[in-house]
């Protein structure tokens, strides 16, 4: 099995934590040069220094926000210019919870854009460098939601819906430059998000925090929150020569939650 990244460029957006994170060591240990895309300069700074380089990679970090697609263009143009990007992992945060009927036209408005919008943009500063190689992949993290909508995650079951969409219309597009664009479906992962979901439907239903996720955990065939690591071991794979087949695929890393198949 081909495995092998060496001298393929990946940049991994909401790098800083994470899943993002988890998918960077991954793809550097894979011998893939990496660079990391967030807010946070300052972290990046610092995982970019302990990321694998055994391939004598360079690894590197971008600040930018994910919200200024201006901005976000400018910064992936002059990345591009000076290293053409082979492999683009979309990951950004979840937007807040709440009843898809309850939440305001903003909220919609600024999950597209950190989302959708922003996985555009990225998409099409780096194409024309992916075109010239006749190899390229895209794998964008969204949630297990697009199969199965889960409650009180109204804006992120809406918008997360549109990026798979998005993706599946894409894959049909690119395939034929050699290029791959793949979902991956994470479940309950242990990661700030879980933090956040745990919070607010401890909130909502007035149980503590371990008794919300023993509930949740009740319905994972596996009985265990996921490691960042392994969304990120499935990530890296997709990105291989080995998933050259794989196209146009969500992929669930639920622990067999989803009841659909």
């Amino acid at each position: 099995m081909n495995l092998d990244l060496a001298g393929k460029h990946a940049l991994v957006c909401g790098a800083s934590e994470g899943i993002g994170r988890a998918a960077a060591f991954e793809l550097a240990r894979l011998g893939a040069t990496v660079t990391l895309l967030s807010r946070r300069a300052d972290v990046l700074r610092d995982i970019a220094a302990t990321l694998p380089r055994e391939r004598g990679q360079a690894h590197g970090h971008l600040a930018a926000d994910m919200a200024d697609a201006a901005a976000l263009r400018a910064a992936v143009d002059a990345l591009a210019a000076r290293q053409p990007v082979h492999i683009l992992v979309n990951n950004t945060g979840g937007p807040p919870g709440g009843p898809a009927h309850a939440a305001s036209i903003d909220a919609y408005l600024d999950a597209f854009h950190h989302h959708l919008i922003a996985n555009q943009t990225l998409v099409q500063a780096l194409l024309p460098g992916m075109r010239a190689a006749r190899w390229g992949r895209i794998v964008n993290v969204i949630s297990t939601s697009v199969y199965e909508p889960i409650p009180n995650l109204g804006v992120s079951n809406t918008i997360r819906g549109a990026v798979a969409s998005w993706a599946k219309t894409l894959s049909r597009e690119l395939g034929p430059d050699g290029i791959t664009v793949n979902n991956v479906l994470p479940g309950y992962t242990r990661t700030r998000r879980l933090e956040q979901i745990l919070a607010d439907r401890s909130a909502a239903s007035g149980k503590t925090q371990d008794e919300v996720a023993q509930a949740m955990l009740a319905t994972v065939p596996v009985g265990r929150f996921a490691e960042a690591e392994e969304p990120g071991g499935v990530i890296a794979f997709l990105c291989t020569p080995a998933a050259a087949y794989v196209n146009g695929q969500s992929i669930a890393v639920d622990g067999g939650r989803m009841q659909s198949i």
